[in-house]
């Protein structure tokens, strides 16, 4: 159990019975200022730009059932969940680990709204982390949109750095026009 700003967090490994709450959790968000990605035929570069007015971003729900739940009994899956005080769920962490380039996969990172800035994706990340190290993972690596300032600034202070861009990752889906930016760090 960890306490933060007077509430004390429980965390674990998820359970079936945690699938409604995850699947129910307010992944969405409000930011300033987006990241615009310049690709060009040697790179691409990022800036932060504000936006006026704040962009409010929800995510679609998600109709695929791919075990994040633990359900499916992959010993190379994991998620994590964090309940606070009140027995709400907090946010959940769910990875995979790949062996033949020892790569935990963040699959999906969510903390609710009124649990954010009091450390528990970090934390989720740290059990992400120890995950990775029982498996001999070499790093972790992650997907994030280029609108997802908030979380591009919380993972870079947890150690990960830019290593690729899709620009074309999201077109046809709810997020056409934004591009996918892949972040990773060394397993520590």
């Amino acid at each position: 159990m960890t306490t933060l700003d007077d509430t004390a967090y429980r965390y674990r490994t998820s359970v079936p019975g945690d699938a409604e709450a995850i699947e129910a959790l307010d992944g969405s968000f409000t930011t300033d200022t987006v990241f615009r990605v310049t690709a060009t035929g040697d790179g691409f570069t990022l800036r932060e730009v504000p936006v006026d007015p704040p962009l409010t971003k929800v995510f679609p729900d998600d109709d695929s059932d791919d075990g994040e739940d633990g359900e499916d009994g992959d010993p190379d899956s994991r998620t994590f969940v964090a309940y606070g005080d009140a027995g709400d769920l907090a946010g959940f962490v769910a990875v995979s680990y790949s062996g033949w380039n020892r790569r935990l996969t963040i699959e999906d990172i969510e903390v609710a709204p009124e649990h954010r800035g009091r450390g528990v994706g970090r934390a989720l990340m740290g059990l992400a982390t120890e995950f990775a190290r029982e498996r001999g993972a070499g790093h972790l690596w992650l997907e994030v949109t280029n609108v997802n300032a908030p979380a591009i600034h919380a993972y870079r202070r947890m150690g990960f750095t830019f290593c690729g861009l899709d620009t074309a990752l999201y077109d046809g889906t709810p997020s056409d026009g934004e591009q996918a930016l892949y972040m990773s760090m060394p397993c520590p």
